[in-house]
């Protein structure tokens, strides 16, 4: 499915769109998705917050993924349908529509069901009582501590063995009873994920407890926020070669330029021609820690500034 959609992206880039729409939605029922993984489906889809408000059912996750609270009314002049909206005004493009369509109906199958919810779901949702959340924990074999995981899809779960290719948050090791907000934590790690290729370098995993400082940036960083200057220049910089994202990327997280160009595969004074191109740029020395520090925060604010993809 995902070849069918760049084919057809390359041909009719909404009709590779709205090919990459229905799997993601198929993708999410087929693994029993929630309301909530389905309205935040719709959020990452559209790149603007979601909501459903159907009798008896309430949810609205942000454009940047995370459920918040339900503060003001639906405005008639949001595209809508069954109940599933989304957050900004005027008529749906042909991507949206596509969104409320398929969400909509992934969204109508699982009221059908009329389900107990899956163990899996009840241990990571912090509504559900101590009690339930318990007796899920046993019925999934779990110990008396686990980590949660969050895909970059917008999935989630409790991660038993580690992410096979996947790019993933990992949530810090806790009570089970704690998996909410290991959850949290996963959610926000995941945001610092990238595709790991030449034009999306980073890593595809990202464990919550090795931010640090870090994560006090994804507060205050999203999708909606006015990026910095430094992120500006890294986007000019990487505009101007193919090459640059994955060397600066490299740069940025080796322990040498020498260590750097090894990871590149490049001589060092290739390494370092491209340096010079890429400090003409950016407006700074990458050759002295506080440069590179400065890279790796810019590179980081990047991310956090992206819509989460779904490939």
């Amino acid at each position: 499915m995902r070849e069918l959609a760049g084919r057809l992206a390359a041909l009719d880039p909404e009709a590779g769109a709205a090919v990459k729409v229905i799997a993601y939605f198929d993708r999410l029922v087929d693994g029993h998705a929630g309301l909530e993984a389905l309205v935040r489906g719709a959020a990452t889809l559209a790149g603007c917050a979601a909501r459903l408000e159907v009798p008896g059912k309430r949810v609205r996750v942000s454009a940047d993924g995370q459920r918040s609270d339900l503060d003001t009314p639906v405005d008639p002049a949001w595209p809508g349908v069954d109940g599933l909206w989304l957050e900004r005004p005027g008529p749906p493009s042909a991507v949206d529509a596509m969104v409320l369509e398929r969400g909509a109906a992934a969204i109508r199958l699982v009221l059908e069901r009329d389900r107990v919810p899956e163990p899996v779901e009840v241990v990571l949702d912090g509504s559900a009582s101590p009690q339930a959340r318990e007796k899920a924990a046993r019925r999934l074999g779990l110990g008396a501590t686990a980590r949660a995981i969050a895909y970059a899809d917008g999935t989630a779960g409790v991660m038993i063995t580690p992410p096979a290719g996947a790019r993933a948050g990992i949530g810090p090791l806790v009570p089970v009873l704690d998996l909410p907000s290991s959850l949290a934590a996963a959610r926000t790690a995941v945001r610092f994920t990238a595709e790991g290729t030449p034009e999306d370098p980073g890593p595809r995993v990202v464990r919550a407890d090795e931010l640090g400082g870090l994560a006090v940036l994804a507060e205050a960083v999203g999708p909606g926020s006015e990026p910095v200057p430094d992120v500006r220049s890294l986007e000019r910089a990487a505009a101007s070669a193919p090459w640059m994202l994955a060397t600066l990327d490299a740069v940025a997280t080796s322990a040498s330029l020498r260590a750097a160009a090894a990871a590149l595969t490049v001589h060092h004074s290739t390494l370092q021609d491209r340096l010079a191109h890429a400090e003409t740029l950016l407006g700074w020395s990458l050759h002295d820690p506080s440069g590179r520090l400065r890279l790796q925060l810019a590179l980081a604010l990047r991310r956090l500034h992206r819509q989460s993809t779904t490939a």
